[in-house]
């Protein structure tokens, strides 16, 4: 079951929202930084031999940042807290794909709380141009048929404080 705006305007899922980022069946997540990639990551089956990619931030000129075609990590202004029912997913927001641009995220698992990360994937051969907390995806929460037994507990609970 996904959970309407009239549950999640009451569910402290998220730290303070703006009214307007409510949607009828999500929260707008919105951009806080950018970050191009240095180099290449490595990832394996038990994360023994895992190396996440290096990144670098992107400065905003006058509140924008121009990105070309590509594929940077943006960081989230909202700090998440799943609670022990539910996951969230995130979807791109439709005017970023009318821009020719996408945004990809994992599952946030119960117990999960931190200010996210995501890959945005600028298709368009002209890049685009962003603004400052700009609304770029829609955050979809979903009741599980129960609360999880064991929260999440991985390397990335707490991040990006």
């Amino acid at each position: 079951m996904i959970l309407p705006k009239h549950q999640l305007k009451y569910a402290e899922l998220l730290g303070k929202i703006h009214d307007s980022q409510y949607q009828p069946a999500g929260i707008d997540v919105t951009l806080k930084s950018v970050h191009d990639y240095a180099n290449a990551g490595k990832i394996d089956f038990d994360n023994s031999e895992r190396k996440i990619s290096d990144v670098k931030e992107l400065e905003f000129k006058n509140d924008e940042v121009h990105l070309e075609q590509g594929a940077y990590k943006v960081i989230f202004n909202e700090y998440v807290k799943i609670p022990d029912d539910s996951a969230a997913l995130c979807f791109p927001r439709s005017s970023l794909l009318r821009c020719g641009v996408t945004l990809e995220c994992a599952v946030w698992d119960p117990g999960y709380e931190g200010r996210s990360e995501a890959l945005l994937l600028v298709k368009n051969r002209h890049g685009i141009i962003l603004k400052r907390n700009a609304k770029i995806g829609q955050m979809v929460f979903i009741k599980l048929v129960e609360p999880v037994k064991e929260l999440y507990e991985g390397q990335y609970k707490g991040e990006n404080k």
